[in-house]
Formats: C-alpha cells, structure tokens, sequence
C-alpha cells in the first residue's frame, strides 16, 4: 500500500514549483536580415495592430510552454533581438501563424548556429536584455563574436 501511494503522488506537482518552472522560448534565422537594423525595418514594415505573424509549417509540440516566452532572431549567426510570443493560430492552408507582439526588443548579442525552422531554447541558454546600459549590444556582431572568443565579454 505504502509503495502504491508513493508512486500515485509522483503525478502531482505542488503549486510553489510551477512558479519556479522556466519559461521556454524559440530561435529563428532572419533570412535576409543583414544587421538589427534591418530586421526593425521588417518587423514594422508586417506589424498590424501590435501584433506580427511568422509562418511555420507545424505547430511545436510544446506550444503551451512557449506562450510568453520569446522568439529570438538569430542574424549572421548571433542572437541579437527577440518579440514576446503570444499564442499560435492554425491558418485554413494547414501551417500555423506564430503571433507575437511587434514590440523588437535587442539582447545581449549571443553566438548561435543557423539552422533550419525554429528551434527550442531553454530560459537558461535565452539572452538577457539589454536594459543594463552597459552599450555590449550595441557592438557589431563581428566585432561583439571577437572579443567573446578572447573572452573579453
């Protein structure tokens, strides 16, 4: 009976731990984005209402976990600016519109491979903002990718 119970609780979760649970967020390649610049120009140029949409061909198996989390553009392989996602809608065509608010926010640039799609990043490995002023997000991306390989930053 004792061994029975034990195992029956390993379903629950106790609700202080949801709190502390990381959040998830995505990365996607701006194609054709050459610099930050460029991709702020792309994001205001399709935002309608606050809002901006990127197609994808299948919605993520853990779409739950991704509502309020960020989708980070990577550009010449580095993570430089991310939206908040806000929920995903099936489009009449069988791909699905990832919405997120239109509000571009730049990050601590943040080396990272290209890749097809989008893929998971764990709040861990995510980016942080740059609202510490310290002026390293406004570095190049070949320049801010030098001075982290010689462990400057």
């Amino acid at each position: 009976m004792k061994g029975q119970l034990r195992k029956g609780l390993a379903f629950f979760v106790r609700a202080s731990h949801l709190l502390s649970m990381a959040q998830l967020h995505m990365t996607r390649v701006a194609v054709g984005c050459s610099d930050y610049p460029a991709l702020e120009a792309r994001i205001a140029t399709y935002a309608q209402d606050g809002e901006i949409r990127f197609t994808t061909r299948f919605k993520p198996k853990r779409a739950a976990e991704l509502i309020g989390g960020k989708l980070h553009f990577i550009v010449k392989h580095t993570l430089v600016a991310r939206v908040q996602i806000l929920r995903f809608d099936d489009r009449s065509d069988g791909r699905v519109d990832i919405v997120c608010v239109a509000d571009l926010e730049r990050v601590h640039p943040k080396p990272k491979r290209a890749h097809q799609g989008w893929r998971y990043l764990a709040d861990a490995d995510a980016p942080k903002g740059l609202e510490d002023g310290s002026g390293v997000g406004e570095l190049p991306p070949e320049l801010y990718r030098e001075l982290a390989g010689l462990s400057l930053i």
